[in-house]
């Protein structure tokens, strides 16, 4: 017997040393292994890898119980499943980090060598990639460890050098000069995921451009006034009255001795400001497009810095962009030619990692041709990339849901741009390209094939830029389960679990990750990298503010696991803020929020939060609310396994050497039977539809409510009853326990797992020696012959009676532990049948059945209750005037429910263009709210008159 078989089942709930325990167990044992039975159905789910930039947040916990969850589930159900694990080098973002910390010790990235720069992050990719790992212990994610992958591991470095020298030689990865977001402080192009827009104030500049001829000229209005040393024409919509008699006349540059021409161009918006665009085609995106229809000059006039060139006046070279604008703008007004100046509310692009204004800049980068046709000889000629991205989703091959972010894909798929594939980072896959000193440019898996390329003696310099994250993050679907040259086992798992049943992930990274990962799986391989794409929000916080440091309203999952004491708490999320300056404000946030800090939830609390706000699609506004009530779940679920396990240890449950002997099942057990079916059959449908709030929700309202509400107080009357009774309820109590931790198990975890190992002996699941675990049986199936509607109609009416005496009692001012007789008409084997039960939760006693509760309470003011064609009277002594108030209230709003029924019934629009269900429910909700009326005027008429 293991040791923890040997231990008795604690008081109380613990969960921090029950998930210590477990999650150990699991993985030396191997359960996460993925599965590699052909005979069987396959699902595998590849974990979006988090960048190795720190710990992970409550997305990661967010997207993670979704994944586990699912990955459970399926292996319980008899899948092969294979959740793939892996984190991301992240090259921006990690040596931004990296950067900073070694800038606190006194260096400098660019007065180091690379090597050892590079060394630096290496040790810091240990640290933070095993911490992030620990982390997802800590979840309980059932991840196979064994296949566990970093981006830049030898295996994955080769499968990307050798896309990109294959991309190359198709002829669809180029070298070219063109505009990319620039970052002057990390002196690197940056991708568009890195810029975020945010509003600000600003000034728009009007600016006089006066005609070459000595004319007037144009105004024309800018933001930026220090680019327009790089200006190439002033644009007007052609079909303008006002300048059509200016299209090709020049300008006069201000500030320069330059002239430009005047261009008609649809870009041209001529309703906004004075109808004239400025055209700077090296320093802004739309200008660009329009300086290459009309075939203008690209004139840079910044430095890699953000610093003005040589391309300006001598006056501006070597001042700052910002230093630029007031000194032009002040020349401008000196001139005459500045018009107006006025204040404005605009949107100005940072990146979000240094906190810089993004600069369009002209630049030489490498680019991945995203429309051109591919070649023969690939496994899509004469179609681009983006051709077959965009049919695996629209056939059908790779389904995303909510359905639509189809549109979104599609929309950024028909529009889509080459991607810049290059960064000017020291951190990342270097780009498998040398030149020699010509510049002619040699792409090779080596240096010695570069070399062989180029000949003996020609003396080689690699290229100093790395790729993109995103261009390995693309491979992964891939790249992670041995393509090019798969064999034996990772064979058998490629043709498994390649394409993956579900991508888990944000709507944030649909078209970087996602449609680039569906466009490179495609043109490699030939299969789609997934089946299903479930797109989730993002996690805020209750307000539906975004988490941030700074705004104080950050949550970190471990410290809702395991709790954190509030100095803590303020000390950790004041350390390293970005503006220091907001620390004091952080904190007071931080004490008003947590007095008292943050109690330790455990995972599965958290675990059962997030399953439960897993709405497709939807962001998720994470309440600590939430996690405190799932908290109460596991308590409640723990304490009835207590109570399970004190009536059916030792006892004859039916079970082995007694499952012959003779069990009388009530109509209570017949029904809970059925919940339980019923439960089960909405849970797994929940699954396949990968509605988790669902599945989370159902779980919960049977266990709360249906069994340890009302089956287990039930039950105490039924293990009162014949030898036969009692052993039908044993085992009805100790086998719908067992199927509700099997039920639960994929969601919570680490308890499903304690209490199992207890129940599952007393069930006759296991032996007590036997060493297994509630993760590899079987998923709870739906039964049609357990779903018994004739034992849930008897329940439901005890149900109705019990609450109605409740209702009584409680309107009434009765306290709950003073016993009173009920009377009760109708049927005389019901209400015997009925009264234990009644006895029991409604604390009535004695319970008298009669036949005319009419006859028996003549002359009596006490309250009834209606339910069915049960009438229900305690028998005590009332306040008629608080009676006779509370019987006119329940007539007022009956009387209104039959008006609103009246009302829609004679509504000849409603009769005949609602469905004819809906007309005949509203039909029935007519006739029992008139029944109901009647039977209470009735009890009103019987009271006495003051």
């Amino acid at each position: 017997m293991t040791e923890q078989q040997n231990q008795e089942l604690a008081k109380s709930f613990e969960p921090n040393a029950i998930e210590s325990r477990w999650y150990p167990v699991w993985e030396k044992r191997g359960y996460f292994r993925a599965g590699l039975d052909p005979k069987k159905p396959a699902f595998s789910i590849q974990l979006p890898p988090p960048n190795i930039t720190g710990i992970l947040h409550m997305g990661h916990a967010f997207n993670q119980t979704v994944m586990d969850t699912l990955t459970r589930y399926h292996r319980m159900a008899g899948y092969n499943t294979m959740w793939l694990p892996g984190t991301d080098h992240a090259g921006i973002a990690t040596q931004i980090v990296v950067e900073r910390q070694l800038e606190k010790q006194g260096f400098k990235r660019r007065e180091m060598k690379r090597e050892d720069f590079i060394a630096k992050i290496w040790e810091w990719q240990k640290f933070s990639g095993g911490t992030i790992l620990e982390q997802m212990r800590r979840m309980g994610d059932s991840v196979d460890w064994d296949r566990l992958y970093f981006t830049m591991n030898p295996k994955l470095s080769k499968v990307v050098i050798e896309t990109f020298v294959r991309l190359y030689e198709e002829g669809l990865i180029y070298r070219g000069k063109r505009l990319v977001n620039w970052d002057p402080k990390l002196q690197s192009a940056v991708s568009d995921l890195e810029v975020e827009s945010e509003e600000a104030t600003g000034h728009l500049w009007e600016i006089r451009y006066p005609g070459a001829d000595g004319s007037e000229g144009v105004v024309v209005a800018t933001t930026r006034p220090e680019t327009l040393f790089g200006d190439q024409a002033v644009a007007v919509h052609p079909e303008d009255e006002r300048y059509k008699s200016l299209v090709g006349k020049m300008l006069k540059l201000p500030l320069t001795d330059r002239v430009i021409p005047v261009i008609a161009d649809t870009y041209v918006d001529r309703e906004f400001g004075s109808g004239c665009v400025k055209i700077t085609p090296a320093h802004d995106f739309n200008d660009f497009e329009v300086g290459r229809r009309h075939n203008l000059e690209m004139l840079n006039v910044l430095t890699k810095t953000a610093r003005m060139n040589e391309n300006v006046p001598e006056k501006y070279r070597g001042m700052d962009r910002y230093e630029c604008r007031k000194a032009a703008v002040e020349d401008l007004k000196a001139a005459g030619l500045l018009v107006g100046i006025k204040e404005i509310k605009h949107m100005v692009p940072r990146v979000t990692r240094t906190g810089e204004i993004v600069e369009p800049m002209l630049s030489e980068q490498w680019y991945m041709a995203m429309s051109k046709p591919a070649p023969e000889g690939t496994l899509y000629p004469n179609k681009s990339i983006a051709e077959v991205g965009l049919e695996a989703v629209t056939s059908g091959e790779v389904n995303i849901f909510p359905a639509e972010w189809r549109g979104v894909y599609r929309q950024w798929l028909e529009n889509i741009q080459d991607w810049c594939l290059s960064r000017q980072l020291w951190w990342g896959h270097q780009i498998p390209a040398w030149y020699d000193e010509s510049g002619k440019v040699y792409v090779a898996r080596s240096e010695a094939e570069a070399q062989k390329q180029a000949g003996v003696g020609v003396k080689l310099t690699r290229d100093e830029d790395v790729l993109d994250t995103w261009f390995s993050s693309a491979l992964v679907p891939f790249s992670t389960i041995g393509w090019p040259d798969a064999e034996g086992d990772e064979k058998t798992a490629y043709d498994l679990y390649l394409p993956s049943t579900v991508l888990v992930t944000g709507y944030d990274i649909l078209f970087f990750w996602v449609a680039r990962m569906v466009m490179m799986t495609k043109h490699f391989t030939g299969r789609a990298p997934f089946k299903n794409v479930y797109i989730h929000g993002l996690v805020r916080d209750a307000e539906g503010k975004k988490m941030s440091k700074s705004e104080g309203n950050t949550l970190d999952p471990l410290d809702i696991i395991q709790g954190i004491d509030l100095e803590h708490l303020i000390e950790k999320n004041t350390r390293g803020l970005r503006q220091p300056e907001k620390a004091p404000i952080v904190e007071k946030k931080l004490r008003k929020n947590y007095p008292e800090g943050i109690a330790a939830h455990g995972a599965d609390a958290l675990r059962f939060t997030m399953a439960a706000y897993a709405t497709l699609g939807r962001n998720v506004n994470f309440d600590l609310k939430r996690a405190e009530g799932y908290r109460n779940f596991c308590t409640k679920l723990w304490n009835a396994t207590r109570f399970v396990l004190m009536n059916v240890e030792g006892k004859d449950c039916g079970i082995g050497e007694t499952a012959s002997q003779p069990m009388t099942f009530s109509f209570v057990d017949k029904w809970i039977a059925s919940e339980l079916a019923r439960t089960t059959k909405e849970v797994r449908q929940a699954y396949a539809d990968y509605r988790l709030d669902i599945a989370a929700n159902a779980i919960y309202s049977f266990v709360w409510n249906q069994y340890c509400d009302w089956y287990l107080e039930l039950s105490k009357v039924q293990l009162k009853g014949t030898e036969a009774e009692q052993r039908a309820t044993r085992h009805t109590l100790v086998t719908v326990l067992e199927t509700i931790l099997r039920l639960a198990h994929p969601i919570i975890p680490f308890i499903t797992e304690e209490l199992w190992q207890k129940v599952s002996v007393v069930a006759g699941v296991r032996r007590a020696d036997e060493e297994t675990s509630i993760m590899i049986q079987s998923y709870p199936e739906y039964d049609e012959k357990d779903d018994d509607a004739a034992a849930t109609k008897r329940m439901t009416t005890i149900q109705q009676m019990i609450d109605s005496i409740r209702n009584l009692r409680s309107e009434m001012k009765l306290p709950p532990s003073q016993k009173l007789p009920l009377l009760i008409s109708g049927d005389e084997a019901e209400c015997l049948a009925a009264a234990p039960y009644l006895q029991q939760l409604a604390r009535v006693e004695p319970v008298e059945h009669v036949e005319s509760l009419e006859q028996e309470a003549k002359g009596s003011v006490a309250p009834v209750a209606i339910v069915g064609d049960f009438k229900l009277m305690l028998k005590v002594e009332i306040d008629v005037k608080a009676e006779r108030e509370r019987l006119e209230k329940e007539a007022a709003r009956l009387a209104g429910e039959v008006k609103k029924c009246e009302g829609k019934l004679s509504n000849e629009r409603f009769v005949s263009k609602a469905p004819a269900a809906v007309v005949d429910v509203e039909r029935k909700r007519l006739a029992d709210f008139t029944a109901l009326l009647a039977k209470v005027t009735e009890q009103l008429a019987k009271l006495p008159r003051e």
